[in-house]
């Protein structure tokens, strides 16, 4: 598995977002000189979140981006999908829709299990458990923290 750019962008932005939940709309500038985002490339990260239904937006002075629900609704899968779309795939497909024979058909089961593994650490981790330091076990443990 591959983190794109696009996708850790995207997720210190939410994270950005979620830190300042209590405040008003944060502007994209805000939170690229915070995280040290290329602006323009935030502006197509945050137009997608938005699309994506993770973050609202408002214009003018008073303008800024913000989380469409609570930072401990929103997980680091749903942010990663939102702009880069399926987290595991192989030759851009979805492990479940690969077949493979002879000697190479183990590596179906090895795929999915990637695949549903990846999955579990990221759709159990909020952009809320990032901000408080609250990482869950499964994710503390292997990193040795």
């Amino acid at each position: 598995m591959r983190i794109s750019a696009r996708a850790d962008y995207a997720v210190r932005a939410a994270l950005e977002l979620a830190v300042r939940q209590d405040g008003g709309p944060v502007k994209a500038e805000v939170i690229a000189l915070a995280q040290n985002i290329p602006h323009k490339f935030l502006e197509g990260i945050l137009g997608d979140l938005r699309r994506g239904g993770l973050v609202t937006s408002r214009r003018g002075g008073g303008g800024g981006y913000r989380l469409a629900r609570a930072a401990e609704a929103i997980t680091v899968a749903d942010v990663i999908r939102t702009v880069d779309g399926p987290i595991v795939s192989v030759r851009g497909e979805r492990p479940t829709r690969l077949a493979y024979t002879g000697p190479a058909e183990p590596l179906l089961p090895l795929w999915v299990a990637v695949r549903a593994n990846v999955r579990k650490i990221l759709e159990g981790v909020t952009p809320a458990d990032i901000a408080e330091d609250a990482l869950p076990e499964p994710v503390r443990e292997p990193a040795g923290c």
